[in-house]
């Protein structure tokens, strides 16, 4: 028999110390592990840790196997890992009704038990008696489950627990916006069980859906039916939400210990090794201490001043906590095994003395990982005043295992037993590795053979769709539908994944379905609901920020290839060429660089070799092919062109329905295909006929509450009696003689306004007996009218009726989403509350739309507006986040308010004229605009003349500012331009037949109340009319710091640094008040400096100023205050009131400019707050600058309060 080589006996040495403090715990029949010998409740997240060491060793030993007795243990040790595994699959798998509920609500009573019973896997504590709801635990879990299967283990048997696990996907994959209660099963740090977005829960899901991408749960015995798939999407939405979190790890810890496993071993989830870097030295710097890090800042759990006999803490009692958290030595395990995976062998030396250093050696001299180490009651004051100095004691758990499991793993790896590929055979730790440069395919369809004409016309080459069979064209809507089956199962009821709509990466990868190959033409193009796919220019804008988004994104095998199909919207208006934006973006796109991407135009048949190809094996025909599945007829379909028949009268533009865009949102709209085929109208339906299409119509979402007659208030009822509206006998208005001024009216404008009366006062739903009985129906007109108004691009008018319409707002919730999982506040409505609304967290589209409406007091352009500049704010924070900098909370209704303000401004026209003007703005202005407000850049505004629907009308247009400051249309005179417009008005005026069938008394010809697009004024005239005098004589730097002002205050925007400086101010007086709500100095012992949750709350008590440039004075006010806390200055007094400096601060510059010679007029002040106008357009520095009179004034306010009534103040 050989001698035991040493290697052999230093590894037996590893096995006897798993199986004393991790196997003889094992239950024999779940195999799972309880958390101790007190606590016998087995933890999904502390199970999955603690096998890991007889995983690592089961390795170790079959790697360095002396002999057979060697490879018997291996598989020993395996075995028990996979008995664990399957212990925690069959916990999970008796609650498969959570799992289906919760793909849908994402709510904490419908999620996964955190804890399960070791002896019988059933659960062991209510579903609300509990923080169940860990994200973390269970993305841990696949994790693992992927790296074991990769490993060579066998732990999934049946196609039934494949299926369970592809649910689990769609369970974890909502993970980017589901707050939770994080790894520590505490949420926020009050205890209070309020669950927030965490880092750590958000990393470990993004690990866990790519370790799980394209692997066969059998191994290499498997097949195509036991492939688990995952949206490269969903992965990328994880990535940039934990981006943009880091280093901070939730909103109420500024940063916390558990991130290790995110940044390093076992997820490798960031991308950013600069970011890594700075998250790890963050921890190091804030958490570590003597005995290991603590979990997070003001951590009170077992803590001599914690009270055990209450679940929660008080808010003021967290400052109690600070500087004697426990330390827990489970950090350094996860610091040394970092070490290892970065080759850092000097980091591995430290942490693993260290931990040597705080092991605990229990019977047989075994060593023991203690859970924490916790300051002795005695010694607390003593901690407080000179911290990491007392020596602190071992407490909790002895071993801990997770940290025991780690501690071992770590020096298995160390000692070379393991190297790192090994435990890691998916190559996770290749993540910050930098990936190479992203050529993105991009191949232009024409929809027609005209098309495809006009194109060869322009010197651009394409095939038609048809051209491309067999190779097949689909709408991205149809890979929706097809996701939706993916892991649907009779005998557990899943139903598959919920349907969403597909990113930009699902659509650029080539699809084998049934043997045939499919590709998806972008979700944007889609987007038939919503007015936004009216705009050439929005499609190119879109097509744009998609291609910036794959340069950036991609990562998978193959380059990404986007189908973009030309169809005739996107001709000109004569449809004999193509529009000039789409031209010139086709001809970028051929030079090969577009959009900050390089770019590859070709045919399809040449990418079928380069691109990302992805075979999805589940919609092969199976043994049983259910015969109910839409999705499989769906593919053997094909839909005949229906034709509605028009019933308008036309106006004296030439017009008529030419197409309907119409969308599927469920899988149920499938059903019956043959039926319902008779009764669509259906567009483009010629662009997917190869590959046998169905669209099918939708049901659209109550966007606006529709007012039936009796619902009508008084002041409605007054605004009836104004116009001449037809009456009948008893008074009221008569609908018929309405419906016949409708035949003979001469605008769509003013046949939107009859339609719309019409439907406040019968309903949609009201046949009008328009040329027959019953006739068609308001909602049939109304649709009949937005498809013409939508061809002469009337923008005011199309989203007017869109909005009585109650369009849906293509993934206005995904927006809303986007925004918020960026840990963004998002207020609806002008301000100030309660009109202002918040969303805080995500919320369905319904309730969502619901709010907007509330929030806008039923104005139909508010509302529509807000949903429009909701979805660009969320187009912004996915491809250039620094715009949103120093920003908690984004405030639209504000925003819309200086986006008019600006409009005033640069158009210097009234309020009025610039609130029609941003109505009138097409999509593509409208979000040129928003990006201009957001980076602050100056702009121009550009006017033109066009005559449409027989009136003329002002085309307004945003674009860049020249070099010289002016932009073209500007030099050659905009005064001349606006006298022409008017003259040429008159003369319509003075043509237009003089009986009018409807009109105001002010003689206007078309009808200007609120009744229509965008006529109710977003700007008080009392704030804003200064604004709008004399622009023209003045120098044009006038107005640039007020302008800067109200941007910064409509956006939230602060100085670098001024929370935690507001903070440091708090600790030296009672409290800060701003228009009489006071911000108390009790705030800084619940939350620390960095944490988000203090910025939110000064920020909402900022917000209840409702003009912005005054919000910003008063910020300037705070900082100077923030100046004189830096001074050795140990308190400023009690309350102090913020406006009253600046106040103060205005009289002074008010005196000073008199002095001076300033006369009435440059001193006017705003009548809403008493500012001098003057001030608020003053530069910070300078002789005469804001921060000169707020300096003085801070000076005489501190002076006068603090020695006599500092204290009598409150």
């Amino acid at each position: 028999m050989r001698s035991r080589s040493n290697s052999g006996v230093r590894l037996d040495g590893y096995g006897r110390l798993v199986q004393q403090t991790i196997l003889r715990h094992q239950d024999a029949v779940t195999g799972l592990l309880p958390a101790s010998a007190d606590h016998q409740d087995a933890w999904v997240r502390d199970n999955v840790y603690s096998i890991l060491a007889v995983w690592g060793l089961g390795l170790a030993y079959r790697k360095n196997a002396d002999r057979d007795e060697d490879k018997a243990k291996a598989y020993e040790l395996e075995q028990s890992v996979v008995k664990l595994m399957q212990g925690l699959l069959q916990c999970m798998m008796r609650q498969v009704d959570k799992v289906e509920a919760f793909k849908y609500s994402q709510s904490t009573r419908d999620c996964l038990h955190a804890k399960y019973n070791t002896h019988t896997c059933a659960t062991v504590v209510g579903d609300h008696e509990w923080g169940h709801l860990q994200m973390d635990a269970t993305s841990l879990y696949l994790l693992m489950l992927a790296q074991m299967t990769a490993s060579g283990l066998h732990i999934i048997h049946s196609l039934d627990e494949v299926n369970f696990i592809q649910n689990l996907v769609f369970y974890i994959e909502a993970a980017y916006k589901t707050a939770d209660f994080g790894i520590w099963e505490r949420g926020d740090k009050t205890n209070q069980g309020i669950t927030e977005l965490n880092a750590s829960s958000v990393g470990m899901a993004k690990a866990a859906l790519e370790a799980l991408d394209e692997l066969d749960l059998f191994g290499a015995k498997g097949g195509p039916q036991s492939v688990i798939w995952v949206l490269s999407d969903e992965v990328q939405h994880c990535q940039s939400i934990l981006h943009s979190m880091l280093p901070r790890a939730s909103t109420s810890k500024e940063v916390d210990a558990s991130v290790l496993s995110v940044i390093s071993y076992p997820a490798f989830a960031v991308e950013d090794s600069e970011l890594v870097e700075i998250t790890k030295q963050e921890i190091i710097t804030k958490l570590q201490g003597r005995y290991g890090c603590c979990r997070f800042l003001r951590d009170g759990y077992r803590t001599p001043k914690e009270d055990p006999k209450r679940l929660y803490y008080e808010p003021a009692e967290l400052k109690l906590f600070e500087n004697i958290e426990c330390e827990w030595p489970l950090f350094w395990a996860y610091l040394m095994i970092d070490g290892i995976f970065s080759g850092n062998m000097e980091q591995v030396q430290e942490y693993r003395e260290a931990l040597e250093g705080v092991l605990i050696k229990g019977k047989n001299g075994v060593h023991l990982l203690p859970e924490l180490y916790s300051v002795p009651p005695d010694k607390v004051d003593e901690e407080y005043r000179n911290p990491h100095t007392v020596d602190r004691i071992p407490m909790g758990k002895l071993p801990h295992m997770w940290g025991q499991s780690l501690y071992i793993l770590g020096c298995l790896m160390a000692e070379g037993f393991l190297a790192p590929g090994e435990i890691d055979p998916l190559n996770r730790r290749f993540a910050t590795v930098p990936k190479p440069d992203v050529v993105v395919q991009v191949c232009i369809l024409a929809e027609t053979e005209e098309i495809k004409a006009i194109l060869q016309k322009e010197g651009i080459n394409v095939e038609t769709v048809a051209d491309v069979y067999p190779i097949r064209v689909q709408p991205a809507r149809i890979l929706s539908h097809i996701y939706a089956r993916l892991g649907r199962n009779k005998q557990m009821c899943l139903t598959g994944r919920p349907y969403r709509h597909m990113g930009v990466l699902g659509t650029s990868k080539l699809y084998k379905i049934r043997k045939s190959i499919f590709t998806f033409t972008p979700q944007f193009i889609d987007q038939q609901q919503f007015y936004l796919a009216l705009d050439n220019k929005m499609i190119v804008e879109m097509l744009r920020t998609d291609l910036s988004y794959l340069c950036s994104r991609w990562r998978m095998t193959g380059r990404p290839t986007i189908t973009f199909p030309i169809s005739h919207t996107m001709l000109d208006e004569t449809s004999s060429s193509v529009h000039p934006t789409v031209l010139a973006m086709l001809q970028k796109l051929q030079d090969g660089y577009f959009g900050g991407a390089r770019i590859q135009t070709g045919k399809l048949s040449e990418f079928l070799t380069t691109s990302c190809r992805t075979h999805l094996s589940f919609m092969d025909p199976g043994p049983e092919e259910d015969t109910d599945d839409e999705v499989a007829q769906y593919l053997d379909h094909l839909l005949q062109r229906t034709t509605p028949q028009s019933n308008l009268p036309p106006t004296t533009q030439r017009g008529g329905l030419s197409r309907f865009r119409a969308a599927v949102h469920t899988t149920r709209d499938l059903m019956s295909l043959a039926s319902k085929a008779k009764d669509l109208h259906v567009q483009n339906v010629g662009m997917y006929v190869p590959s046998r299409i169905f669209q099918a119509s939708q049901q659209s979402v109550k966007l606006l509450s529709s007012l039936h007659q009796h619902d009508l208030d008084g002041k409605s009822h007054a605004l009836y009696a104004e116009m001449n509206l037809p009456r009948d006998e008893d008074g009221n208005v008569d609908c018929k003689a309405l419906v016949d001024q409708l035949r003979i009216c001469p605008t769509l404008q003013e046949q939107a306004d009859i339609l719309y009366m019409l439907h406040i006062l019968k309903g949609p739903e009201w046949h009008t007996g328009l040329d027959s009985e019953p006739g068609p129906t308001i909602k049939e007109l109304l649709t009949e009218l937005y498809v013409r108004v939508g061809e002469t691009r009337q923008w005011a008018l199309i989203r007017y009726i869109s909005g009585i319409l109650k369009k849906k707002v293509e993934a206005l919730d995904e927006a809303c989403t986007d925004l918020l999982s960026h840990q963004k506040h998002l207020t609806v409505g002008l301000p100030p509350e309660p009109r202002e609304k918040t969303i805080s967290t995500p919320i369905p589209y319904e309730e969502l739309v619901h709010l907007i409406d509330e929030a806008s007091e039923k104005n139909l352009s508010v509302s529509i507006l807000t949903q429009e500049i909701m979805v660009y704010l969320a187009m912004y924070i996915r491809t250039q986040p620094a715009l949103f900098a120093e920003m908690f909370r984004i405030r639209i209704g504000l925003i819309i308010q200086v986006m008019a303000t600006e409009l005033a401004h640069s158009l210097c026209c009234s309020a009025g004229e610039a609130t029609e003007n941003l109505m009138n703005l097409s999509p593509s202005d409208m979000k040129s605009l928003l990006y201009h407000i957001l980076s602050g850049k100056e702009f121009g505004v550009e006017r033109s003349v066009r005559s449409v629907d027989s009136s003329l009308t002002t085309a307004v247009s945003i674009c860049d500012m020249e070099a010289v400051g002016t932009t073209r249309p500007e030099r050659t005179g905009l005064v001349r331009l606006k006298s022409e417009i008017k003259q040429q008005l008159d003369k319509r005026r003075q043509s237009l037949p003089g009986s009018k069938p409807l009109s105001l008394q002010s003689g206007d010809t078309t009808l200007r109340s609120s009744l229509s697009a965008g006529h109710t004024e977003l700007l008080g005239k009392d704030s804003f009319s200064r604004v709008l005098e004399d622009q023209g004589t003045t120098d044009s730097r006038q107005g640039q710091w007020q302008r800067r002002r109200r941007l910064d205050g409509a956006l939230n925007r602060v100085p670098v640094g001024f929370y935690q400086k507001v903070w440091k101010v708090l600790q030296k007086c009672h409290g800060l008040s701003v228009e009489g709500f006071v911000l108390p100095s009790s705030t800084t012992r619940e939350m620390t400096p960095g944490e988000m949750k203090f910025a939110v709350h000064v920020e909402s008590v900022l917000n209840r100023v409702p003009q912005p440039e005054y919000r910003q004075l008063l910020v300037e006010a705070i900082l100077v205050l923030t100046m004189l806390v830096d001074m050795e200055v140990h308190t400023i007094g009690g309350i102090i009131a913020v406006e009253k400096i600046l106040h103060i601060a205005n009289d002074l510059f008010y005196e000073e400019q008199k002095a001076l010679g300033a006369d009435e007029h440059m001193l006017e002040r705003d009548p809403s707050t008493g500012i001098c106008s003057l001030l608020y357009d003053s530069a910070p520095s300078g002789r005469f600058g804001t921060m000169t009179y707020l300096s003085k004034s801070v000076a005489l306010y501190v002076y006068d309060f603090l020695p006599t009534d500092g204290c009598s103040m409150q």
